[in-house]
């Protein structure tokens, strides 16, 4: 289980996948696996949609993982729009794969779930799924956590608030929202160490490679921008492959002083592109020389 790597004493490294849309692109994410795996991550993740539509394809990719990559999986799970009955075929499945991690999420709301099924759906928040897994497994649970708040909390206090409760529920380790100014996470992190959060924090890293998705990416995620990162962007607005070596260039610089400033582990948001990831590790690989 995931829980007992972090137990190692150093910095631990883990990559996010997604499952592609199209069945006929399917065979691409285990081509982007295979190349992942040269790389020796401690785990990697897989990504779930909301409404649960590719919940076999999450299945199937974990399973992959753990059982032709020999690496630990962790499968996504969203609360949204699923029932319990949904929950435990899924946790069985799992199992069944030889996958024994899950993230545990509330999940965005699906483009066509109706006002009546969103306000009556049966869990509200990623802790009501966490109580049953705890409850029937002993699975091993992460939590998502926001360096700069949830978009929807009214505060900090608050947001840490429901954190713990999150937490003291029965995740064993968090992995954080991206976010591109260090500072923010390590004031996050002395707060709810203040809290009496206690459990392992990986920070989220999402090397930006075109302008287009720093843009996406504050949009769904209401991470702030430095002026560093934003200033790189405009600089090699026309240069897309200048913008591309910048980005990653930022992205080794985070990671290195996270790891000096001893971070339990670094959680690189790949998009799918083993390529992006090779080079970010070769980069900090050849600086620790």
């Amino acid at each position: 289980m995931i829980k007992n790597i972090y137990r190692q004493g150093r910095t631990i490294f883990s990559f996010e996948v997604f499952p592609p849309k199209k069945e006929e692109e399917f065979n691409d994410i285990y081509n982007t696996l295979n190349k992942l795996k040269t790389l020796n991550p401690d785990f990697i993740s897989v990504t779930y949609g909301a409404g649960g539509s590719n919940s076999k394809k999450t299945a199937a990719i974990a399973s992959y993982i753990k059982n032709s990559c020999d690496i630990e999986p962790i499968a996504h799970l969203t609360a949204v729009a699923m029932d319990e009955a949904f929950l435990t075929d899924f946790i069985n499945e799992l199992k069944e794969k030889g996958v024994s991690n899950v993230l545990a999420l509330r999940g965005d709301r699906p483009k066509d779930m109706s006002d009546e099924a969103y306000a009556n759906r049966r869990f509200l928040h990623a802790e009501d799924i966490i109580r049953i897994i705890r409850r029937e497994s002993d699975i091993c649970i992460a939590g998502a956590c926001y360096p700069e708040i949830h978009p929807e909390s009214e505060s900090r206090e608050s947001d840490l608030y429901y954190l713990k409760q999150k937490v003291d529920t029965g995740v064993d380790f968090l992995i954080t929202q991206m976010f591109f100014n260090n500072h923010k996470f390590y004031k996050f992190r002395e707060l709810a160490e203040k809290k009496g959060i206690h459990v392992p924090i990986s920070a989220g890293i999402m090397p930006i490679t075109s302008a287009k998705q720093l843009g996406t990416s504050v949009t769904l995620s209401g991470t702030s921008v430095p002026g560093e990162l934003s200033s790189l962007v405009a600089k090699y607005a026309d240069a897309p492959e200048d913008l591309r070596k910048a980005g990653i260039e930022y992205a080794v610089k985070q990671i290195e002083d996270l790891i000096a400033n001893t971070v339990d582990g670094i959680h690189i948001y790949t998009m799918n592109k083993a390529d992006t990831a090779k080079e970010i590790m070769e980069q900090l690989s050849i600086s620790k020389i």
